[in-house]
């Protein structure tokens, strides 16, 4: 009965192609019924979104991939510093403990649950701080795919701008390629890219040490990149690796518009059915466990970081 009603309801998101309904029937489904932990949705939900972002670098090319980056790569580079900063501050005013801090930092600043589940081990986090960081950013982000939709409309943004702006101000990939997903594919390729080069600083979070100065930034990826070839392979989550192959590849080979397209249906498909996918993993319980004070030091820096992002950007144009 669970898979059926899965099924159904992932053909509805996708008749419906509407990221926030596909997000909300999956917190639907959880609220109702049990998902087990060996669950498709609990086990691969991540790995289809991710699967999603790699077709749709399939779909983009070098030269869009380095038109893009080329007005926003310091812009992405500064937001994540002081981003990380600003949660680590807030939290320690707000007395939240410096691991949750730390996870809630790299979440707020880098790439939501990915960056948390990168950075977690390195801290040793106990699985506590797991839960209530993935759930805070979890929650956020299922705001943020209804609400900026409806900003980005409001304001009259163009594609362009509502794609760099939601790859600033939202925490998860999935999420931020969600809410672009509402405004048209212009917003997806720029909110996309924008998003693999601010993931790429998950190498730095992983290791910089609170007490660490940002002088040292340079050094510390450096060793992160040496460190991390000997004991944990890849510096980068693979989706990153295959996404940025992809655009070479399709630079190179320069597929039929036909392909292109086809593309960007698989990518569709695997965005709508991951995000029913996070949805399901939204427990309601582990919700009643979390306490006042990490929910406000997300709320409080995001509150910060949004309209920082939206006068960033309308700086850029």
């Amino acid at each position: 009965m669970l898979y059926l009603s899965s099924l159904i309801f992932i053909s509805i998101s996708i008749w419906a192609e509407n990221a926030a309904l596909a997000l909300f029937l999956g917190i639907i489904l959880a609220s109702y019924k049990e998902v087990p932990a060996n669950f498709f949705t609990q086990k691969y939900g991540s790995r289809i979104l991710q699967t999603g972002i790699v077709f749709l670098g399939g779909s983009l090319s070098l030269d869009s991939f380095y038109e893009i980056n080329s007005s926003y790569f310091l812009l992405i580079s500064l937001y994540v510093i002081s981003a990380f900063t600003l949660v680590l501050l807030v939290g320690r005013i707000f007395g939240v403990s410096k691991k949750l801090t730390y996870l809630l930092g790299s979440g707020t600043a880098i790439c939501g649950g990915t960056a948390i589940a990168a950075v977690g081990p390195a801290i040793k986090a106990k699985p506590e701080e797991f839960t209530t960081a993935i759930t805070i950013v979890f929650l956020l982000n299922a705001l943020a795919v209804i609400l900026f939709p409806i900003a980005g409309d409001f304001f009259n943004l163009s594609e362009r701008e509502f794609g760099a702006w939601v790859a600033l101000a939202i925490h998860d990939t999935a999420s931020v390629i969600g809410a672009a997903s509402m405004m048209g594919e212009e917003a997806i390729e720029v909110a996309a890219t924008l998003k693999v080069t601010r993931t790429l600083w998950i190498v730095l979070a992983t290791t910089l040490k609170v007490t660490r100065t940002l002088w040292i930034v340079p050094l510390v990826i450096g060793s992160a990149w040496l460190f991390r070839s000997k004991s944990s392979g890849f510096g980068l989550p693979l989706f990153v690796v295959f996404f940025l192959l992809a655009t070479i590849l399709n630079s190179l080979t320069v597929p039929s518009e036909e392909w292109t397209n086809t593309f960007k249906i698989i990518n569709k498909i695997c965005l709508l059915t991951g995000l029913f996918c996070i949805g399901t993993q939204i427990n309601i319980d582990s919700l009643k466990t979390i306490s006042l004070k990490p929910v406000l030091l997300a709320v409080s820096v995001w509150l910060i970081i949004i309209p920082t992002s939206f006068w960033l950007v309308s700086v850029i144009q």
